[in-house]
């Protein structure tokens, strides 16, 4: 990092049970969720009145209404009303962009402190109209006179234009889901379906043990209800993971990915709190670690590339940048959209010819210790609300490194539209 940098430290971060759509938060929204998390970090580090330079939010699946959702929900937090909100989205990397965005922000001295989160709902998307009928609508808004109106209203109008759309899941350019992407890609690299269910059924026990121990009793805020993870299965079993039928390739009888080694639809919300030294120490608060690089990708997965393989090219990009190898982190917190995706991108890294050929590396990036991955599981045990993500990934690496003493921290996230987003954590 540039020495006229400032630090930027991860002081701490906060979520809500994350649960399935059409559940326990089926009605609260993105705005509800929102404003309880922050809340919760305002309560968790006494931030009542206080004006932070920055609170970054953002959804994916949101309202038209939800334009400056961030600003709405921190005005709603009990942070000073001066603060300022943006609202992003990037997919499932949406809110470790919004830590890289404040982080930055603090880096060069802009702020002295920020709030980086998300929170996304499937159960209260936005429908809408064909374009039949808000074309119809447009017009009739435009028409002068009873008679224009009535005109307007009634030429060649259909039934049919009454048929609600629902927001789809599917890449606009390929047709195809993440799921389906996803397929593809394990049929790629070869990863059987076993691999994917002992992955999937390791993240839920690893998430148990975490609640078991207390790791989350104060990252974790009661909502609605919930306690715990909504998804969570610590009691699950390779047996009834093997039982499940195929999600996506259905038909072909070579279809791996399952319910059960994919993440569900998910509602939640999560946020972190990120402080140059100076403020955190103005305040008494701790710093847990240090945002120190990031990273951001794209593939042409419209022409081949895998959906989901973004991060096998931001990682080695931001660890030449830090001078670093893959083998030089403690913990590897890697998002979990489909078991396949964790597996595929472990492979590419291993593989001398992706490594040379795709990346253009002197030779394969190598292995992890697989004892250092998801240590506290992670989103096919806890579910993957998309924006939120990026903050509960943040918040427990950070209080990992924290209960640790020192040690680096490597993070990175899918998203769809073929991107990736990742980082590094450290503490000295």
């Amino acid at each position: 990092m540039d020495k006229t940098q400032k630090r930027v430290g991860v002081v701490g971060g906060v979520r809500i049970p994350f649960c399935r759509n059409n559940s326990a938060y089926a009605d609260v929204g993105n705005f509800g969720m929102s404003v309880k998390v922050l809340g919760a970090l305002v309560e968790k580090y006494g931030l009542h009145g206080v004006e932070l330079g920055e609170v970054a939010m953002g959804a994916v699946i949101r309202h038209s209404s939800d334009w400056n959702l961030a600003r709405e929900a921190l005005l709603s937090s009990g942070l000073a009303p001066t603060t300022p909100g943006l609202t992003t989205a990037r997919a499932c990397g949406t809110s470790l962009d919004n830590a890289i965005l404040i982080a930055n922000k603090i880096a060069t001295g802009q702020i002295d402190a920020g709030i980086a989160g998300g929170s996304d709902t499937t159960s209260d998307v936005p429908i809408v109209y064909g374009q039949k009928l808000r074309k119809r609508l447009l017009a009739l808004n435009r028409a002068k006179t009873l008679k224009e109106k009535f005109q307007v209203a009634t030429r060649g109008f259909a039934l049919k234009e009454l048929k609600p759309s629902f927001p789809g899941v599917a890449e606009p350019r390929t047709g195809k889901s993440m799921g389906d992407h996803c397929e593809l890609m394990a049929k790629e690299w070869k990863i059987g379906r076993l691999e994917q269910d002992e992955l999937a059924l390791a993240s839920h026990r690893k998430l148990g043990a975490a609640y078991e121990a207390g790791f989350f009793d104060d990252l974790v805020v009661p909502f609605r209800g919930l306690k715990r993870d909504g998804f969570l299965r610590a009691d699950s079993t390779i047996e009834k993971l093997s039982s499940l039928k195929p999600a996506f390739d259905k038909t072909s009888g070579q279809g791996t990915l399952t319910a059960g080694n994919s993440t569900g639809l998910s509602d939640g919300a999560a946020a972190v709190l990120l402080a140059s030294d100076e403020w955190a120490a103005s305040r008494g608060l701790s710093i847990q670690a240090y945002l120190t690089h990031a990273q951001v990708s794209a593939v042409d997965f419209v022409h081949g590339e895998g959906l989901l393989m973004a991060p096998t090219v931001a990682v080695p990009r931001m660890l030449k940048q830090a001078g670093l190898t893959l083998q030089d982190f403690d913990f590897y917190e890697i998002h979990e959209a489909f078991a396949a995706q964790v597996l595929c991108t472990l492979r590419a890294w291993e593989s001398d010819d992706y490594c040379r050929n795709r990346l253009g590396l002197d030779g394969p990036l190598g292995s992890i210790d697989p004892a250092k991955l998801n240590v506290n599981g992670s989103s096919l045990a806890s579910g993957h609300p998309f924006a939120a993500t990026g903050a509960r990934i943040v918040a427990t690496l950070a209080k990992m490194l924290e209960q640790k003493g020192s040690g680096r921290g490597l993070i990175s996230i899918c998203t769809a539209g073929g991107m990736g987003v990742t980082a590094i954590l450290e503490r000295p």
